[in-house]
């Protein structure tokens, strides 16, 4: 564990260009308005005073925060649904300040294992950190989950952590006003006394601050592990290795008084497989897991009913869901061009029914693969397939000649 050093004053790095810089990055993320019904472009439409207000509030220990929205968003492949959070513009932009007043505190002092939302890292960085250590003979997984992580989170865990590091009493104030915000739910305010917001822009730094402790007791109890935000692995060349991680864990959860979920917590192996961050890892290869696969497939059935008329922008729609599902799976350590030539022959037939209104096998093949690739200008997911050279270099595979 790094030496502890707390950093003081941060109140006074509050500046004019922090607060542009802050706005400006989360104009780039978007995002609907909140319980004040302001939009993006409206509070831009009166930026400089917007932020001037809002900088005097920051620095002046006035900053008072509104409830979230809260918004429902179905689960794929499935009947639940996980709340999520709209702050109000102003306040996305505060927290977007605190973000970039606290994570240069804090990134440096993370532990290697922890890839979710720090720069230079992400998912495919996690997922090959993985693939490594198997090749080393660590083929014994836990393959673990927190039970409701950002939900249960106590507020008392979260800002100990943070008070750990920082001792500028204004800054540690809005946040813990960030955290009792509450929310508003078909009209009614609901208080918050316990978890972070998903959709918070300072919820994943907070992640990381807290599950920080655990990646350290791991590492010092001996363990390898990767961790995405609050979703992670232990692996072990024997099975005794994982079963001690899974002790460690427990009791590391309940200092930070949460727990895990037993009914998804499991000890396996590499040759049988498992699931991580939307893949399917195994010996054998390294797939899009059935969830992701099923959810693609839904998005391109809402574009492509024989409902709706087949024009332009049903190509675009779909080049947009290609394009994005594609950037995400089609790494060099995948081995997904199988399924990817299935589902862009899948794609085509759709496109093909949806054209003639009806779906007839001999009267669609009259509809060749050229024409919806040169003529409609058609992506399909298998053009995005990569593989690593003798030089590692990332190459792109050239797709094979198809007749559906």
């Amino acid at each position: 564990m790094p030496k502890i050093i707390k950093a003081h004053s941060l109140t006074g790095r509050i500046t004019p260009e922090l607060m542009r810089q802050a706005f400006k990055a989360v104009k780039s993320n978007r995002g609907a308005a909140g319980v004040d019904k302001v939009s993006v472009e409206m509070f831009e439409a009166n930026l400089s005073p917007n932020l001037d207000a809002l900088m005097r509030d920051l620095k002046g220990r006035t900053f008072q925060t509104k409830p979230l929205r809260r918004v429902n968003i179905p689960k794929p492949g499935s009947t639940k649904t996980r709340p999520l959070g709209i702050p109000i513009v102003r306040d996305r932009v505060a927290q977007e300040v605190l973000r970039r007043l606290l994570e240069p505190i804090f990134e440096p002092l993370f532990h290697d294992a922890s890839h979710g939302f720090r720069k230079g890292r992400g998912c495919h960085s996690a997922i090959e950190r993985i693939l490594e250590l198997h090749k080393q003979g660590y083929q014994h997984v836990l393959d673990a989950d927190i039970k409701g992580f950002f939900d249960n989170l106590p507020h008392k865990v979260i800002m100990a952590a943070v008070c750990q590091r920082v001792a500028d009493g204004n800054v540690l104030g809005i946040v813990e006003k960030f955290l009792k915000a509450g929310v508003m739910e078909d009209g009614v305010f609901k208080p918050t006394t316990i978890g972070t917001p998903q959709g918070g822009v300072i919820s994943p730094l907070l992640a990381n601050v807290v599950l920080d402790y655990m990646d350290w007791a791991l590492a010092e109890a001996g363990y390898l592990h990767v961790r995405y935000a609050d979703d992670f692995v232990v692996l072990g060349k024997t099975k005794a290795e994982t079963q001690g991680a899974l002790e460690v864990v427990r009791q590391c959860l309940i200092q930070l008084g949460l727990e895990l979920s037993e009914e998804k917590t499991r000890l396996t192996t590499y040759g049988k497989g498992y699931e991580f961050l939307g893949f399917r890892l195994s010996v054998r290869s390294r797939l899009m897991r059935d969830k992701s696969r099923n959810k693609f497939q839904d998005k391109v059935r809402e574009i492509t009913t024989r409902s709706r008329n087949f024009d332009e922008t049903v190509i675009n729609a779909l080049n947009q869901v290609i394009r994005g599902t594609a950037n995400y799976f089609a790494q060099p350590f995948a081995t997904c061009r199988w399924l990817f030539q299935k589902l862009d022959s899948w794609i085509r037939m759709r496109l093909r029914a949806m054209k003639k209104k009806r779906k007839n096998y001999d009267d669609n093949r009259r509809i060749s693969v050229r024409y919806f690739s040169q003529k409609l200008g058609l992506l399909t997911l298998e053009q995005f397939c990569t593989y690593k050279d003798e030089y590692g270099e990332t190459r792109r595979v050239a797709p094979r000649n198809v007749a559906t």
